[in-house]
């Protein structure tokens, strides 16, 4: 499983740096914040819905906000807390990225599994993953904000 997964992520990210000078990791954190309420996160939620470590986390979303893709700010009810939130030009490096990441996905991924392996794969990972049970615990991970 952590080869297959490697071996995917490795390719999807050389795409993406090539096509649109954007890695992976940074286009999670984008695709989430355009799939969130108003394109903005705490950096809380972000942190538990993104493969990295809040550490790792903190830093890419500097870099992101260095860059000009999102912005942090602050949280006006809870001091310790804070958002990320997406730009305009976070907005359209998504939108450009978005078919080479599919495309990739597609290729790299799921054209090597028939309907049903796709099927039988998706059943798997919703046992091995259940659907979240609510709101993340902010207040046990205000570091990472």
């Amino acid at each position: 499983m952590l080869r297959a997964h490697a071996a995917v992520t490795k390719q999807l990210d050389a795409e993406l740096l090539s096509s649109h000078a954007v890695s992976l990791s940074s286009y999670e954190v984008l695709l989430h914040l355009d799939r969130a309420e108003d394109g903005q996160m705490r950096m809380c939620e972000l942190a538990e819905l993104a493969v990295l470590s809040r550490s790792g986390l903190t830093r890419l979303v500097d870099r992101l906000a260095g860059e000009g893709l999102l912005v942090r700010e602050s949280c006006s009810s809870d001091a310790r807390g804070s958002f990320a939130r997406l730009t305009a030009a976070g907005q359209e490096l998504l939108s450009a990225a978005r078919p080479t990441h599919i495309e990739g996905v597609r290729r790299v991924f799921l054209s090597h599994l028939s309907s049903a392996d796709q099927q039988a794969l998706a059943e798997c990972w919703s046992k091995l993953l259940p659907a979240s049970d609510g709101e993340p615990d902010c207040a046990a991970s205000t570091s990472a904000a």
